[in-house]
């Protein structure tokens, strides 16, 4: 009867261990899947349409065909980021000189109700389009986990640069600067 415990005990610590190296098996695979998917400099920045917030009726922007043409600045942010607060005064700041020149700032708000963005834009009066990736399928299309992440993009739709983290208003001023188009230079 004690050998019958010890194949038991044999069989289900066997069993364990095969579970544990499944799981670290599919969590490698899927950690490689993920380095393959993420947005990189010089690559096509994925295409999206989402809700605009804080403009009356229902109104979507496309990343592609409203911005053709243009750079843009991609900031995801969310109205809970306090890092993501101190950056947007900058964004607001720099708006009207970059609209200009050909270039967008477009935000992608993270935040779970659309009330709560539209108060955080109403109180900083904020001017440049919102759109709400309520879903998070942007974010993570754009494989983005800390926020604010920026991407910077050119007029031909490729990625300039991606900074995760906020944005001082120099280092903004010049990021803008890189992606306006040639013919407003």
């Amino acid at each position: 009867m004690a050998k019958n415990k010890k194949q038991k005990r044999l069989i289900f610590r066997s069993v364990i261990l095969l579970i544990l190296i499944g799981a670290v098996v599919f969590a490698l695979v899927t950690n490689l899947k993920k380095e393959e998917e993420v947005v990189a400099v010089g690559e096509q920045a994925p295409p999206f349409e989402l809700k605009q917030v804080n403009v009356d009726g229902e109104q979507t922007l496309n990343l592609h065909e409203d911005f053709e043409g243009k750079g843009v600045m991609l900031n995801f942010w969310a109205t809970y980021c306090d890092p993501c607060k101190e950056e947007m005064p900058y964004m607001q700041s720099l708006y009207p000189k970059y609209k200009e020149k050909g270039v967008e700032i477009l935000a992608v708000s993270v935040d779970a109700t659309e009330l709560v963005i539209n108060n955080w834009i109403s109180k900083n009066e904020l001017t440049f389009p919102i759109v709400h990736d309520q879903k998070g399928a942007v974010m993570d299309a754009y494989d983005v986990f800390n926020l604010p992440s920026t991407f910077f993009i050119n007029p031909d739709g490729t990625v300039e640069r991606k900074v995760d983290g906020a944005l001082t208003l120099d280092k903004l001023d010049g990021y803008l600067e890189e992606i306006v188009p040639e013919s407003e230079k």
